[in-house]
């Protein structure tokens, strides 16, 4: 008669859709929902900021688990799965877990060129932690699928007081007619927005939704790239074709890093 392996008291049995996962481990470690990371294009081996994709990885990486992780490694493991894809041009993502576990996913590449503009929805919310692309973002989630529901394109997250900080997945710039201003309340510093910034003639300022009215455009950014925005809750906004034509112009300026 055989004796059935019994795990250890502390190991987890997992399954996935009534299958025991080979690895219950790392799954439970998946699960948990406590990491960062970031999301690039990347276009035939080139990301565009890649340093400071590595950058913000080992940052967060210090931040959440006392380690450091570095650069060599996140670069290895990126390019082992984008070959391994079979894709030339894709989206992809670098999760790092608890015991600095690294997870990369490889999927079809977001479509090139200016987004369609955006009407945006502010909602009653802040990111907790917000200078850290964190997971578990259930509340922005929550209202982006709900700013969609109720026809708009992206919420907008605020503070009690109508304070702008950032987009549920975007950060948002005004122009004012002299600067792009950045709202200055606690977000991400994106990827694409830490880009522009510098080369814009950027200021960083609060900016609140009764200040609306002082602004004649407004664009969002994120890794899938950049769009004007159309409207915020009831105010309108004109596309500036002049400003918008500025800010693309200054993103195919930024150099193409090889993995």
């Amino acid at each position: 008669m055989t004796t059935p392996h019994v795990p250890p008291a502390d190991s987890p049995h997992v399954e996935v859709d009534g299958v025991p996962a080979t690895d219950p481990a790392l799954l439970t470690t998946l699960m948990s929902g406590f990491g960062h990371f970031t999301a690039m294009q990347v276009r035939d081996g080139r990301v565009q900021g890649l340093g400071r994709h590595l950058e913000r990885l080992d940052r967060s990486t210090r931040e959440l688990f006392g380690e450091a992780l570095p650069g060599d490694r996140v670069r290895a493991l990126l390019t082992g799965a984008v070959q391994a894809s079979g894709r030339r041009d894709c989206s992809a993502r670098v999760y790092v877990y608890d015991g600095v576990r690294l997870v990369v996913v490889v999927r079809e590449p977001a479509a090139d060129g200016p987004g369609a503009p955006q009407r945006l929805k502010s909602v009653d919310y802040l990111r907790p932690a917000a200078h850290i692309k964190h997971l578990g973002g259930f509340g922005q989630s929550y209202h982006g699928e709900a700013a969609r529901r109720d026809g708009y394109d992206e919420a907008l997250l605020t503070s009690p007081t109508g304070e702008i900080a950032e987009g549920a997945v975007t950060n948002i710039a005004f122009w004012d007619g002299t600067s792009v201003v950045w709202p200055s309340a606690p977000c991400l510093t994106g990827i694409t927005m830490g880009l522009l910034e510098p080369l814009l003639g950027s200021v960083r300022r609060p900016v609140t939704l009764a200040d609306l009215g002082r602004y004649r455009a407004a664009f969002v950014t994120n890794s899938r790239g950049i769009a004007p925005v159309s409207g915020i809750d009831a105010v309108g906004f004109a596309v500036d074709e002049d400003l918008m034509k500025r800010v693309y112009s200054a993103y195919e300026s930024v150099e193409w890093d090889a993995l």
